[in-house]
């Protein structure tokens, strides 16, 4: 079971799964990636059976997992009268938000990563899109463009 070695809170709240993926949107380790397109829970044993199928089909090139179950889900037994508090653990799930890159591939063909990568989404419950790395993927090259925008922007305005 993939699962973190110790967690700050053991019941955390449910939290919201509204908005895209700030970070984390980008292929940063290989050369093709699976992105989400939907946002969802996702776990643990759904994390496994991708990597599985993933690792049989990429066997000389890399393969980055991007995201990790570390949210722990606690349900309560059923017909429990109301009170008596949180229910306890019962499994872990990864939060994926839209944008997010779920896997990367590194080492292996076009043809051969899409092969894999459409046998890996069956297994997942969101939309997911593959993603082909590109040349400009550097985040400092985003971060600089909306610096040069507000300091055009500043240099417009006359401030008395």
């Amino acid at each position: 079971m993939i699962r973190p070695k110790r967690i700050k809170y053991r019941k955390p709240h449910r939290g919201r799964l509204s908005g895209r993926s700030l970070r984390g949107n980008l292929v940063a380790f290989g050369d093709y990636g699976l992105q989400a397109a939907q946002p969802r829970w996702i776990g643990y044993r759904q994390l496994e059976a991708r990597r599985r199928v993933l690792t049989r089909y990429v066997r000389r090139g890399g393969l980055w997992i991007r995201v990790f179950p570390d949210k722990p889900v606690t349900i309560r037994p059923a017909e429990t009268r109301i009170g008596s508090g949180k229910g306890s653990l019962e499994y872990w799930v990864a939060v994926v938000r839209p944008g997010q890159i779920l896997f990367e591939l590194r080492g292996v063909s076009e043809t051969s990563a899409r092969r894999a990568i459409r046998i890996a989404t069956s297994k997942l419950p969101i939309k997911t899109r593959f993603i082909i790395k590109t040349l400009i993927t550097n985040k400092n090259y985003f971060r600089k463009k909306k610096n040069m925008i507000k300091a055009k922007n500043m240099t417009n305005n006359n401030y008395v």
